[in-house]
Formats: C-alpha cells, structure tokens, sequence
C-alpha cells in the first residue's frame, strides 16, 4: 500500500522515484508496481515511462478530477496517432491561466526535439493548444477565460497575438475544425490543436507538433486534421463511458 499511496499522491512516477520515496529496492518496487497493474490499481505510461494511477485507485479519492479522467482515457489513443503519424502529440489542459501539458509522446517521436514536457506550463494565447481552448469553449466561458487572461497580463483590447488579431485567430480556428499556431511562441515549430468534450465542456486539448522547415502548415493540416480530430472525438466519447 505504501507503494500505491506515493504513486497515487503524486499522480505518477518512475519506478526509481517510487524507490527512492519510499526506500524499497527498486526491483522489489517493480515487482509491487507490476502486481497493482494485475489488480487494475496502476497503469504504465509508456510514452514518459511512469506509473500512474488508474481510475479505480483515483475514484477511492474525494480529490478525484474530471481532468484525471481525460489523461486515463487519452494515453492509449496518444500513442496509437503518435505512432503512426511520428510527429508528438501534448495533451492540454487549461489550469491557472495558463495551459498545462498533462500527457505527451514526445519520448517516443522520433522527430521530437525536445523532452520532459510534462508538468509544462504554456501561455493560453500564442499556442494552439490555448486557442482551441477558447476557439472551441461555450461563448461565455470563453469570453469569462480572456477576460480572466487579459486582467492578469494587463492587457486590453484589441489583442495582437503572432497569427493576427485574437478574434480573427480563433474564428480562424473554428472555420477549420482546431486551433492552430503558425508564427510566435517557439519559432521551430509549428502546431494544430483539437479540443476533447466531456459533455459540452472542453476539458482538454490535444495537440500535434511539427517542424515548419520539415513540413508546410498547410501540408500539415492536410496531412493531420482529420486523424487529430477523430482521435480526440474518440477520447471525447470514452469519457462518455465513465
């Protein structure tokens, strides 16, 4: 039990942390984590190499989040698109003004430049991930967020973003089906977003990344749009289930 309460407080580690919080050998902790995976109390993340609690151990919890849910239910299909489309994938979620990456596949891309990106803090406004936030968000959630994020970087309307005008940039986002960023925050790359629902909430994003030099935006959306959509549709519909 000490294993999974330290697994279960810090939503997820390696096996060597789990040791080294709790003092076990590490290959007496594997043994303990591969037995709770058996019991349906923990799960590996193959894409960051953590074990992370399941549902079932989370729903035991009053701390239990809708957020949780989504980060359960969107691994498996993360790393069936990353898979096969090669570029990485970061899940999003909208905490403290800011987006924050939940998940993510960058361990596994073969053409990720970079690592370690989850726990990572964004700005709403300059990702895609943030835009599709708001592009996708019931009017008034949307409109209560900017406020919200304007209040807080003292800033006032109209709002320049690096793609344009905010209000251009998100009814852009809209007309194609995810919130998209093509100029501004990390020059290299270049990214589209797809929002995930639980009802009619959007309570996650999920974002593709690629490298401007490798690949046109264009191509990219030709190339991605439909499988992010429809990845992140299917996520939306398995947390129908729970």
């Amino acid at each position: 039990m000490q294993v999974l309460q330290v697994v279960n407080q810090r939503n997820g580690l390696k096996a060597a942390e789990v040791a080294a919080e709790t003092g076990i050998p590490r290959p007496t902790v594997y043994r303990l984590l591969e037995t709770l995976e058996g019991l349906g109390f923990v799960g590996r993340d193959h894409s960051s190499d953590k074990w992370r609690p399941t549902l079932q151990t989370k729903s035991l919890s009053s701390g239990f989040r809708d957020e949780d849910w989504v980060s359960q239910s969107a691994v498996p299909e993360m790393v069936r698109l990353g898979r096969e489309i090669l570029w990485p994938l970061d899940l999003v979620i909208f905490n403290d003004h800011r987006m924050e990456i939940r998940e993510s596949t960058h361990n596994i891309s073969p053409y990720s430049i970079d690592h370690g990106m989850v726990g990572l803090m964004l700005p709403v406004l300059e990702t895609a991930g943030g835009r599709a936030y708001l592009a996708f968000s019931q009017e008034e959630e949307s409109a209560q967020t900017i406020r919200g994020l304007l209040a807080k970087e003292r800033q006032t309307h109209p709002v320049m973003l690096s793609d344009g005008p905010l209000e251009y940039v998100l009814e852009q986002s809209r007309k194609l089906g995810v919130g998209f960023r093509r100029e501004g925050y990390r020059l290299a790359t270049q990214s589209i977003s797809a929002p995930i629902f639980r009802d009619t909430r959007v309570i996650a994003c999920l974002t593709i990344i690629w490298t401007g030099s490798a690949l046109s935006f264009d191509s990219a959306v030709e190339r991605y749009r439909d499988k992010l959509v429809a990845t992140a549709r299917r996520i939306s519909l398995a947390l129908e289930q729970v």
